[in-house]
């Protein structure tokens, strides 16, 4: 294992990989690049990740980008078996697979990110109000079936246990409700625990540029 180096900062999805770092209580640098301002697209940036998007985590001779794969990776290299964010029971695992796919696809990119698109960025994308429309209300059909697996009282995704899913559910959840989207009881809690913890906060600090100044 080499030094820890993330690149990205200010993004949902970056904050994915500070929190998690944090989470492992892995120390780290970063080049706290963001994506819409051209740091991306240098050829510096290029040699890291051709893809050109952000995070991107050097681990020495290793790099792995996307933010839930970057959270499977720390945990599976650092993780302790008292500090973990990804379980290895085989049932477990397939349970937090099936949420980190149902949020990865259902709430970020079929909803979050097509609004992210057409009304946070018309400029780029184009304005599309009927899209946008739609990606919310598909967006609350989703968020409502998450829901009814909190209904039996858990306090996270996987029971009693806080992982890797409820740190991607809850950036899905924070940036719904900058779009002022309302959210079930249940999910609201979780977020608002997620939240209070410590690595959250640290995180919430540490993907800002300034913070690396």
């Amino acid at each position: 294992m080499g030094e820890l180096t993330l690149w990205g900062a200010t993004t949902t999805r970056t904050i994915r990989a500070h929190w998690a770092l944090h989470e492992l209580g892995l120390s780290y640098r970063c080049e706290p690049i963001r994506p819409r301002n051209g740091e991306t697209q240098t050829e510096r940036y290029g040699l890291v990740n051709p893809r050109r998007k952000i995070p991107a985590l050097v681990d020495g001779d290793f790099t792995i980008t996307e933010s839930a794969a970057i959270i499977s990776y720390l945990s599976a290299a650092y993780g302790t078996r008292e500090r973990f964010l990804v379980p290895t029971d085989i049932r477990l695992r397939a349970r937090y697979d099936e949420w980190a796919s149902f949020i990865l696809m259902e709430l970020d990119a079929t909803s979050m990110y097509v609004v992210r698109r057409h009304h946070g960025l018309p400029e780029i994308y184009g304005a599309a109000p009927v899209a946008v429309d739609a990606a919310f209300a598909y967006f609350q059909r989703q968020i409502a079936s998450a829901a009814l697996a909190m209904a039996d009282g858990r306090e996270w995704l996987l029971g009693d246990r806080f992982s890797g899913v409820d740190m991607l559910m809850t950036t899905c959840l924070t940036w719904a409700t900058r779009l002022g989207q309302p959210l079930p009881d249940e999910l609201v809690r979780l977020r608002d625990r997620a939240m209070e913890r410590p690595a959250y906060i640290a995180a919430s600090q540490a993907n800002q540029p300034e913070y690396w100044a």
